[in-house]
């Protein structure tokens, strides 16, 4: 019998993006607070824009947790750091320059935990560098933020030694600093960066990549292990995935996109369940395992075919931007909660 197996290192990845999505809001609560405590215009104005990107980092960190599909709880070090860091922000204990001091702390924390995963992607498979591929814009944002942060916190640390206004020319050794991070992290970001919202077309695309990415790998694949460990994340991911679609997704489309061919789809993922229902029973040695993971690949690209060419014709046609972007976050939203089950219940194909 097959059995669905929690590969270590993907489960160390998704421990480490929650640890990221805690310390985000953290962030983000900080800097709420650094807008009511600061008196300097100019280090307002700065705060406000870190507090738009982050808040727009959150809602990408979500993205990739649920495009990776592996949920963990995050390191209960790094729940206590967060409870004490709060503690400090909203008491009297540090002055402005202390918290914004401990603030430029954290972004550095989040930007090594950013560029760790990033790394240990490249070493696990190309399915997770395809899920955590728009972290790549939370990593730069954030290590933009420290030089930013380091600007302001020379103009508060000379203020606070000699009452005085530091070098005005601070700022433009930042954005010196910010043009070299740039170059470093390239157009992978740029290029998903000025991007407030995700529309329900790309959040669909993203997922079809991955699960043709698991596919290719476990076909490619001669070691049992990594087959059965492939396996599992295809089964996931798709179940994941057609729930959250049927649920959100068809029944928004099919005044628009025809009872036909609406229906075609919820049966050809209702067929899916039962080709994965007969992998349970198959060794995943067996050539048989193989061959009907080859069938199941199939049928997911010609499904994938048709929603990415006259389903999402019809979704350009007769949503607005704003109503694509609604129907992705109600989609991440159902597909997160059904994770969530799914990790609850530990889900798994019989052992």
């Amino acid at each position: 019998m097959v059995a669905i197996l929690d590969d270590t290192k993907r489960d160390a990845i998704a421990a480490k993006l929650s640890d990221m999505k805690l310390i985000q809001q953290l962030l983000i609560a900080n800097e709420e607070i650094f807008l009511r405590e600061s008196t300097d215009s100019e280090i307002s104005d700065t705060i406000r824009r870190m507090l738009d990107d982050d808040r727009k980092n959150l809602g990408i960190l979500d993205t990739v947790i649920v495009q990776y599909g592996v949920r963990k709880e995050a390191d209960q070090t790094v729940n206590e750091l967060v409870q004490n860091v709060r503690h400090l922000m909203q008491g009297n204990d540090l002055n402005f320059y202390e918290k914004v001091f401990q603030h430029e702390l954290l972004k550095h924390q989040q930007v090594m935990k950013g560029l760790t995963i990033h790394k240990a992607a490249q070493k696990v498979g190309a399915d997770v560098m395809m899920a955590i591929a728009p972290l790549n814009t939370v990593n730069f944002e954030n290590r933009a933020h420290q030089e930013q942060l380091k600007g302001v916190l020379e103009i508060l640390g000379v203020r606070e030694l000699t009452g005085q206004d530091a070098d005005q020319g601070i700022w433009a050794r930042v954005q010196d600093a910010i043009a070299a991070i740039s170059g470093v992290f390239g157009s992978a970001v740029t290029q998903t960066s000025d991007k407030q919202d995700i529309n329900i077309q790309d959040i669909l695309r993203m997922d079809h990549n991955k699960v043709d990415s698991l596919f290719k790998q476990l076909l490619n694949s001669d070691n049992t292990q990594e087959i059965q460990e492939y396996y599992g994340q295809i089964y996931k991911d798709l179940s994941a995935h057609a729930a959250a679609e049927e649920e959100v997704v068809y029944p928004r489309v099919r005044p628009f996109y025809g009872e036909a061919n609406t229906q075609e789809l919820y049966d050809e993922q209702a067929h899916w369940r039962v080709i994965l229902q007969q992998l349970n029973s198959i060794n995943p040695g067996n050539r048989e395992f193989k061959e009907t993971i080859r069938k199941l690949s199939e049928e997911v690209a010609d499904h994938v075919r048709q929603e990415e060419s006259t389903m999402f014709t019809a979704i350009h046609n007769n949503l607005s931007t704003r109503e694509s972007e609604e129907l992705a976050t109600q989609f991440k939203a159902a597909k997160a909660r059904i994770q969530e089950e799914m990790a609850r219940n530990k889900t798994q194909v019989r052992a």
